[in-house]
Order: structure tokens, then C-alpha cells, then sequence
């Protein structure tokens, strides 16, 4: 059997993909990443004591104990590694990327970066054959190698975050909840006697802002940074004015503080004059977008248009959409049909089917004008919706 280090975070998934493991004769050791992060913001400056009836982070003091607990019952080796100065670099970008006006996903950051980066150098240390995690998503060995696929669970599917991984280490990985939904993951959990995560909340989305308050983190990150400006329509018209456009992010509705007698969403957050354009739904909508700093889990060609699907943000359906990697390493998207919030700072993850192709980050949205009589919509009319392909998914 193999020596499989798993990334055990304190929560149910990770707890019942090590017993998954043992079970299955491996060798398991445990890896925990301090991150120096504690789960509840401090209130006027002092750290607050985690309610464990609230959504949590991860990698906080709690959970380390309850990894830990969860490795002693397993009796597998365990152990914790300081990630602090890495995190503190991400948390840094993060703040950064409000100040441009974008709007990061730093899960993809971490996962790509610090979860399969820095510890799989750690569980390569190790001298382990695999490393392993609680991620809903599904390895699969094709015909030309590993490929990576969504989970059988479309609700709990995180595909998205993981398009950033280095297609080297992928066969390299395992992922064992990817065919399971989460309630069986729970009913294991149970069984096997680890009363301390079977019922224990999902961590938030983003663990190091647990309240959601990404502003009021941007300001603390950032003393100083934060630049009034003015609200505007799509004409420049000034409408009302801003402390910082740390606070707006393309597609919000609420928070903006000015009444038009109908509803109005942020399209757009210019950095360069700190002005943020507001305006009705219909203007939200976009044909495509640019990418850049592309990853891709296999070869595609430079300069051919590929059918695919298309997913702007974690919670969206896949589009139907035509792609292009463009000379010099950009991407062009464009989708059959205008979707809503193409968001800069967010990533773009495409796919065939239930694979995952790669992706990059969005730089900026597109309108119609953008594309030439020659990128027809002939191409996507022909991809089916996105459930027919998973039906039928290995």
C-alpha cells in the first residue's frame, strides 16, 4: 500500500478522507497548515473566543486541536506545519487586489499556491507516494494521463478552485470524498466515531474573513489606502460619493447609499480616478471576457477557437462558450448566451463536459463589439447544456 500524506484541516471532509484511507490499508500521516489566522475577527482590537455554532475558518487554534484528536484516534502520525508567512503574503494580495479594483478568489490562491504548492514540497519531504484532500472533486485516469473532473456531488462540487493546479503533480493526488455527496460524508463520519466533526459546520468561504467584511479587512491590511471618489452612471454623470472602493465589487446592489426610484448595480470600479459606475441590471451583462495568467491540466492549441463551458465564479452554472488562447498568453471567452457580473479579479474555469480544462483570471469583460464577423456563435450552438454531459460522465 502507499504512504499518503493527507492535508487534515479539523473538519468532517478531511477527517473521513484520512479514515477512508486507513481503512483502505495506507499508510497515512497527517498534515495541518497553521496559518496564524484565528476564526473570529477581534472586536476593537481584541481577539474574540470561537462560537462553535457559528460558521468557521480553517487552520484556526480549534480546529488544529480537533486534526489532531482525529489523527490520535486513527493512530497516525500528525503533524502541524507553519504556513504563517505564506498566508500573511496571500492575505497581503488580497487587500491588494480590492485597492485595484478587482475582486480576488484567494481560495484558488491557496489551493494552487500554499495546499499544492508548499505542502505537497511538505508531503514530498515525507518521502509519501500521494498527497491527498477533503475536496469534492474527482481525479480521473484517461487515456493520456491523469485528468481532473467535477464531483458527482454538483452541490458541493470545487472544481472551480483547483483549475490553478500544476498538471505535473496531478497524478500525484487523490481526492477520495469526489464521488461521495455530503451527507454520506457526515453519516461516515458518525460511524466511525468522530463525534467532534461529524455535525461541524462548513467552513466560510473565505477563512481569514469570517464576518465578510472584506472593507473593514482591506482597511486594517491597508491603513491609509482607502480613497474617496464619486459614484457615477455609464455616462460619468457623478450620482454620489464613496470612502474607498475597497467597499463595491462588480454585480452589488446593496450599500451603495443612493436612491434612483429602481434598483442600481455596481457594472464596473475604475482605480485609476476611485470612481465606481452604477447602473441598471441590463448593463450587467456581458458577451465575454479576457484572461490572463492562464493554467491549463492539458495541451490545447494557440490560436484555435474550442467549444467548452464556462464558470466565472464558484456558485455559477457553466456557460455554453467559444475559447481562444490568443498569442502572448491571453484568453478570450465568449458565451453563447450574455452572462451577468463578469467580475476582474474573479477566475474564468473552462470545461468539456465534467473535465477540467484550466482557466485563468478575468481582466475585463466584453461587449459585442469586441468580436468579429468571424466568431460566429455557429461553434457553441452545438455544445449540449452542462447536466446532459455530467449524465454521462465517467
Amino acid at each position: 500500500m502507499a504512504r499518503v500524506v493527507v492535508a487534515m484541516s479539523g473538519g468532517v471532509d478531511s477527517s473521513v478522507t484520512a479514515w477512508l484511507l486507513k481503512q483502505q490499508g495506507h499508510e497515512v500521516i497527517g498534515l495541518f497548515m497553521r496559518t496564524g489566522v484565528d476564526a473570529v475577527p477581534p472586536e476593537n482590537g481584541v481577539p474574540q473566543t470561537p462560537n462553535q455554532d457559528r460558521k468557521k475558518g480553517c487552520c484556526s487554534a480549534s480546529d488544529a486541536k480537533d486534526a489532531r484528536r482525529i489523527a490520535d484516534q486513527l493512530d497516525v502520525p500528525f503533524y502541524s506545519v507553519d504556513f504563517a508567512n505564506d498566508f500573511s503574503g496571500l492575505m497581503d494580495h488580497f487587500a491588494d487586489e480590492y485597492l485595484r479594483g478587482r475582486t480576488p478568489n484567494p481560495c484558488v490562491v491557496c489551493n494552487s499556491q500554499l495546499k499544492f504548492g508548499t505542502l505537497w514540497s511538505q508531503a514530498k519531504a515525507l518521502e509519501s507516494d500521494f498527497l491527498a484532500t477533503g475536496h469534492y472533486v474527482r481525479r480521473v485516469d484517461g487515456p493520456d494521463g491523469p485528468e481532473l473532473h467535477m464531483a458527482h456531488d454538483e452541490n458541493k462540487d470545487q472544481s472551480y478552485v483547483l483549475f490553478g493546479l500544476n498538471r505535473e503533480i496531478l497524478g500525484g493526488l487523490l481526492f477520495p470524498l469526489g464521488e461521495m455527496t455530503k451527507p454520506e460524508v457526515r453519516e461516515v463520519a458518525s460511524a466511525a466515531g468522530f463525534s467532534s466533526v461529524a455535525g461541524k459546520p462548513d467552513s466560510v468561504e473565505i477563512c481569514f474573513i469570517p464576518d465578510h467584511d472584506h472593507a473593514r479587512f482591506v482597511r486594517e491590511r491597508r491603513p491609509g489606502s482607502s480613497v474617496p471618489g464619486n459614484i457615477v452612471d455609464e455616462k460619468g454623470t457623478p450620482l454620489g460619493t464613496h470612502i474607498g472602493i475597497e467597499r463595491f465589487t462588480v454585480g452589488q446592489r446593496k450599500g451603495l447609499q443612493i436612491a434612483m426610484g429602481s434598483p442600481r448595480y455596481v457594472l464596473k470600479v475604475i482605480p485609476e480616478t476611485h470612481e465606481v459606475v452604477i447602473g441598471e441590471r441590463p448593463g450587467l451583462f456581458s458577451r465575454g471576457l479576457i484572461a490572463s495568467r492562464l493554467n491549463w491540466l492539458l495541451d490545447l492549441p494557440e490560436d484555435e477557437t474550442f467549444a467548452c463551458h464556462a464558470r466565472i465564479r464558484h456558485r455559477h452554472t457553466p456557460a455554453r462558450a467559444t475559447a481562444r488562447i490568443l498569442p502572448g498568453g491571453t484568453l478570450k471567452v465568449r458565451f453563447l448566451e450574455p452572462q451577468s457580473a463578469v467580475t476582474p479579479g474573479q477566475s474564468v474555469v473552462l470545461y468539456q463536459g465534467t473535465r477540467v480544462l484550466g482557466g485563468g483570471w478575468i481582466d475585463e469583460s466584453l461587449s459585442d463589439t469586441a468580436f468579429g464577423a468571424t466568431e460566429s456563435l455557429s461553434v457553441p450552438d452545438s455544445i449540449p447544456p452542462m447536466k446532459a454531459l455530467a449524465e454521462s460522465a465517467p
